[in-house]
């Protein structure tokens, strides 16, 4: 498909999740490292951010990591690399290479056009479909392969979520359209 298409399709956020180390010391790693917060009676790790790329990691004493707020996939190796330093820094006893991935990916897009949602629901099949506009004025569709889940709006405007790859959104969103296109 061609890439100008995909013109208006933008990462809003990239989740990565995996094992850093065998086991971190949190109160050690909150006191020495700088923006590292730690407290256990309002959630079980820290959350050490980062400014540039600006980046949310939850760190867990079981040695695993989650970040958030990711642009792209340079980012979050330079803010895997930030990490990694400040956690060998403080005294932790890290892996040489981390063992992190990419979990979820949530893109936004644009069609260009308005989108007749209750025509989705009544043409396309409802066991993908939920659509309640009394709570909540989106339709979730759930794609099954590539497994991505997209919400839909009347004004054209979707989110994509639930891909490891840019390219499963991608793929996702192609049959998407091209389900739409029978109906519109």
């Amino acid at each position: 498909m061609d890439e100008k298409r995909y013109e208006s399709l933008k990462v809003e956020n990239i989740v990565a999740s995996g094992v850093i180390a065998d086991s971190i010391d949190l109160e050690l790693v909150s006191e020495k490292i700088k923006n590292c917060e730690l407290n256990t009676k309002r959630f079980p790790g820290a959350v050490y951010r980062i400014e540039k790329p600006k980046i949310a990691s939850l760190i867990f004493s079981s040695g695993k990591v989650v970040l958030t707020g990711i642009r792209n996939n340079p980012d979050l190796h330079a803010g895997l690399d930030i990490i990694m330093k400040s956690l060998k820094d403080a005294g932790v006893d890290t892996y040489d290479e981390p063992q992190v991935a990419v979990t979820n990916i949530v893109c936004s897009y644009d069609m260009g056009r308005y989108i007749n949602l209750n025509k989705v629901v009544i043409t396309l099949n409802l066991e993908n479909i939920e659509y309640e506009p009394e709570q909540f004025p989106g339709l979730v569709y759930r794609i099954e392969n590539p497994k991505i889940v997209a919400l839909l709006f009347s004004s054209g405007k979707i989110i994509l979520t639930g891909g490891k790859t840019v390219e499963d959104i991608k793929r996702g969103l192609d049959f998407l359209e091209q389900r739409l296109e029978t109906i519109m």
